[in-house]
């Protein structure tokens, strides 16, 4: 197995979002890619393996395997497209989501990913203790979304990490108008 490390959405080195692209000749169990992960310590773990003309992707995090993640698949597309097959311009991986293409465009990627239905809820005090700032309104879809007052109440946020894990959707994101 080869393993590299990449910086998504990144303008330098050690600049953007890290993830680790493993590239598996043949089939890891959950149990050591879920190790690698944890080993990694970074946001995700990719592990890629050849399947036809595509690829099959997984993510890990140190707690556990994901269904989607971004910038992992973003630095996925790299290895494969800069390093396995230098030239390639599109690529689809086979993922616990659904498949996702991702193209090349001169030196950028470009993913689309699926969308998912959101439906409004009602803002809790739960909600607004665990962000620590008062929410606008509240959506849930894959994960639950937070509107918030103003591009400066987001990067002020100091959330509390364990009250968050009790909070409705598998992630939470947090947004606002902003310039």
């Amino acid at each position: 197995m080869r393993q590299y490390t990449v910086d998504a959405f990144a303008e330098a080195l050690f600049s953007g979002n890290p993830a680790a692209v493993c590239v598996a000749e043949g089939p890891l169990s959950d149990a050591l890619m879920g190790a690698i992960a944890v080993e990694n310590n970074l946001s995700e773990t990719a592990f890629l393996r050849r399947r036809g003309e595509g690829y099959g992707l997984r993510w890990f995090t140190p707690g556990g395997e994901i269904d989607l993640c971004g910038h992992a698949t973003l630095a996925s597309a790299f290895v494969v497209m800069e390093l396995l097959e230098p030239g390639r311009r599109q690529v689809t991986f086979e993922t616990l989501g659904g498949d996702l293409t991702v193209i090349r465009r001169e030196d950028r990627y470009e993913l689309d990913f699926p969308a998912y239905d959101l439906r409004p809820l009602p803002v809790t005090a739960e909600m607004e203790r665990a962000l620590g700032a008062a929410v606008q309104s509240a959506w849930l879809g894959r994960g639950l979304l937070c509107v918030l007052e103003s591009e400066a109440a987001v990067r002020s946020l100091t959330p509390d990490q364990e009250a968050l894990r009790a909070l409705p959707g598998l992630l939470q994101h947090v947004t606002a108008p902003g310039a």
